[in-house]
């Protein structure tokens, strides 16, 4: 490790030698250039989505033209807004960087202090500066948000969030990242003042540990104030589940749905936990049949149609008029009517019991080959965060706080590397995906994970065709496509 840093810092020796305004406009072009790449792609794409085709003949039993179109349209809409908001993203960092506002925040983070008589407190100075940076990255970003699931997402029948919803969820995760960020970033920029040369080896260890707290805090304490959850009821699932998880010998604790469709008609699954007490967490999206409330949506029903009614007779007793009552009574009829298709649709949408269980059973197969990465970039910002001549290339001429640097490195310097890491990491996904298959086939579950897949694919109106170069360098999992094919070719075997 000592010999790796050393030649670490001998490589990037060259910066100090760089002219700050060369250096700076080269990390800014390089970073034009992996846009302008991005950009690449996502034309493909686009053009991939434009070319009309017909439904692949994995689907024909399940998909029609019409719900390919739908598709198609979903995932064009999802792409023009995308590439809008990216381009309008990088031309606002551009404009900001070019302007000075990092040093420019900074310097106002410490003004702020000076007025209570704060000075040369360095991480205080930081807090100032994130909490800043994070109101103004939330203002900005609450109209695309806003648009994104109020218009995007509603068009295409997914969005369930009510505005009020959608804004008191918004202040909840601004005051939740505030609160955490806080004693996180405080604990973590004073490891790196005080750790030394080799500090990052107590980082990764903060990290590891502050990671392993999540595990058990987010799903336990922060998720609920989000979402609801309930234990899975008794039931032919819930015993498949258990009983598969007892044969591969899977510490299994609880298993929880989670109402996922008060925001959205997405569906998930997922577990967590540590050792012997892991936890499953199914989205009541993804059960065929299921809700959260139970029996509730009859009661509902019922309740509207007695409110409906008491309605209808009052009217009639106030006004005495046939033709008034035949037009209320259609009306509310329409309504009970609508939210009983709506209510049918909702249950419909979903996988059945032995679908659910194989792609669990697909979750399974990530844990029993221990599917981890690890990841050593702090060894690289080790390497460079010393050196003037990267923070003189972005303002900071007199000082080099701790937090700039990791803004400078991680964000412009590292960005070959994290490119190029981050392909490593989806190439290697996409292969933990086909093995994690390949587990639930042995299994003998090849044939629900198939159905569950091609489910989940019309649920999430997912359009079956993509461009290869797209797909290869963006997507973590295969395209159901390649998933079904390579199911397939482990079954024939």
């Amino acid at each position: 490790m000592v010999f790796l840093i050393s030649a670490l810092e001998n490589y990037f020796s060259f910066i100090d030698k760089v002219k700050p305004t060369t250096l700076f406009y080269g990390l800014l072009s390089f970073t034009a250039i992996l846009a302008i790449w991005e950009h690449y792609l996502s034309y493909r794409q686009y053009c991939n989505y434009k070319r009309r085709q017909n439904v692949p003949p994995e689907l024909k039993d399940v998909m029609t033209n019409e719900q390919l179109e739908k598709a198609r349209s979903y995932a064009i809409d999802k792409m023009y807004f995308s590439q809008i908001r990216s381009v309008f993203n990088e031309i606002e960092t551009i404009v900001l960087l070019l302007i000075g506002i990092l040093p420019w925040v900074w310097s106002l983070s410490g003004n702020i202090l000076s007025k209570y008589n704060y000075n040369n407190y360095e991480i205080l100075q930081s807090i100032v500066y994130v909490f800043i940076t994070m109101i103004y990255s939330n203002v900005t970003g609450l109209p695309w948000s806003y648009y994104y699931h109020f218009v995007l997402e509603e068009k295409h029948g997914f969005n369930k969030q009510t505005r009020a919803f959608f804004i008191k969820d918004t202040i909840k995760k601004l005051l939740l990242t505030l609160v955490l960020t806080v004693p996180i970033l405080s604990l973590l920029l004073k490891i790196i003042q005080i750790g030394g040369d080799y500090f990052f080896v107590y980082v990764w260890l903060f990290i590891t540990t502050m990671s392993l707290v999540f595990t058990f805090i987010y799903p336990n304490y922060i998720a609920p104030l989000f979402d609801r959850y309930e234990p899975l009821r008794e039931g032919e699932l819930r015993s498949s589940i258990e009983q598969l998880a007892e044969k591969l010998k899977f510490p299994l604790a609880k298993i929880y749905v989670v109402e996922g469709s008060a925001r959205s008609a997405h569906s998930n699954a997922y577990f967590y936990g540590f050792f012997k007490a892991k936890r499953i967490v199914l989205y009541d999206t993804l059960i065929k049949g299921y809700s959260t409330h139970k029996n509730k949506d009859k009661i509902d029903i019922t309740d509207k149609e007695d409110k409906s009614n008491e309605t209808i007779q009052k009217e009639h007793d106030e006004e005495n008029s046939t033709l008034m009552h035949r037009k209320i009574s259609d009306n509310i009829n329409n309504i009970v009517n609508e939210d009983e298709q709506s209510i049918k649709k909702k249950l419909d949408k979903g996988c059945e019991s032995d679908e659910v269980l194989a792609v669990l059973c697909h979750e399974f197969g990530h844990w029993s080959m221990n599917h981890n990465i690890i990841n050593l970039l702090f060894v690289i910002f080790a390497a460079l965060f010393k050196r003037p001549g990267l923070y003189a290339a972005f303002g900071f001429t007199q000082t080099r706080p701790i937090l700039i640097g990791l803004l400078i490195i991680f964000q412009y310097v590292l960005t070959f590397y994290s490119e190029i890491f981050q392909f490593a990491l989806t190439v290697l996904s996409r292969r933990f995906e086909f093995q994690a298959d390949n587990f639930a086939v042995k299994l003998n579950h090849g044939e629900p994970l198939g159905r569950a897949l091609i489910k989940l694919q019309m649920d999430n109106m997912t359009y079956p065709y993509s461009d290869y170069l797209y797909a290869t360098y963006h997507y973590s999992h295969p395209t159901v496509l390649e998933r079904m094919k390579a199911i397939k070719t482990i079954k024939q075997n």
